[in-house]
């Protein structure tokens, strides 16, 4: 059987940037979308716009991701995050596709457990970014019967290296080459993940044809991102301290989630291998920034 065509929407934050230069490694039928090719905010519009584009599967990458931003202006918000997937959704389902949605452990942080959170786990969110992905995950999955939902998390990968795409590797070396001493949340506590290892886990569930349904697509582990940031700072050979700090000492117009940790057994499971752990992650992301010390 020959690979499927792939659509590809939203390919310049980081997951896609990293899924398209997986795919062409791969040499996989992969066409990157962004504007002109279709306009997110021009639902009415959609259908006219793929007419012509034949895939078997769409990848939904396409976000508004600045929590503090959409706290304070929804809208924007709930048309992409909600109503784009949904009229995407709708539009896989008359092209026959299959869609992997997107999404995000911000579709939790409001429940009592503190333990790694699995698909059946309720959502909980309590920002308006997770929200909004939590009803495009919803509404996607009403409009058609063959979606995959991956949530990620807490992504570093080479398209926000410069600091400007939300790189917390690059912004906590930066910092604390510039700085000395780091102060970092220790009392949030997540799922840190490569963008590579989640592209790849997403174009595997595409590759054997995974069953439709929520997926959690993280690294292995978990770490507050005081965790984080010591582990950065360290393997990197920065010589800066990093001091835990709690969340009341950081306050945000959002409030981010006390404990994100997503299990990621369902795709291991179906992916016949395990996920790496954050920190070889890591490693492996230093090593290739030339960042990694020895």
């Amino acid at each position: 059987m020959s690979s499927p065509r792939i659509a590809l929407f939203g390919a310049n934050g980081q997951l896609g940037h990293d899924l398209s230069a997986l795919a062409a490694a791969r040499g996989l039928d992969l066409v990157a979308l962004q504007r002109p090719a279709f306009d997110a905010t021009d639902l009415a519009g959609l259908d006219a716009a793929l007419a012509d584009l034949d895939f078997d599967v769409a990848i939904n990458s396409v976000a508004v991701t600045r929590v503090d931003d959409c706290e304070a202006n929804p809208a924007p918000a709930v048309a992409i995050n909600a109503r784009f997937a949904e009229a995407l959704a709708r539009t896989c389902a008359r092209k026959k596709a299959r869609l992997v949605q997107v999404s995000t452990d911000y579709v939790f942080g409001g429940q009592a457990q503190r333990t790694p959170l699995d698909e059946e786990a309720a959502p909980a969110p309590i920002n308006v970014y997770g929200e909004t992905k939590l009803q495009g995950e919803v509404l996607a999955c009403q409009a058609h019967d063959d979606v995959i939902v991956a949530r990620v998390a807490s992504l570093f990968g080479v398209a926000g290296a410069s600091g400007k795409g939300g790189n917390f590797v690059e912004t906590m070396i930066r910092f604390g080459r510039e700085r000395g001493a780091l102060k970092v949340v220790a009392d949030q506590v997540m799922s840190p993940t490569s963008s590579w290892d989640a592209a790849e886990a997403i174009l595997d569930l595409i590759r054997v044809d995974a069953p439709g349904g929520l997926y959690h697509v993280v690294n292995s582990g978990a770490a507050s991102w005081h965790d984080f940031a010591s582990a950065i700072i360290d393997r990197a050979g920065v010589a800066a301290s990093v001091s835990p700090i709690p969340t009341s000492e950081f306050p945000t117009p959002a409030r981010r989630p006390p404990y994100s940790v997503l299990a990621n057994g369902k795709v291991e499971k179906a992916l016949g291998r395990t996920m790496p752990a954050w920190q070889d992650a890591l490693d492996r992301y230093l090593t290739a920034k030339g960042h990694r010390q020895t």
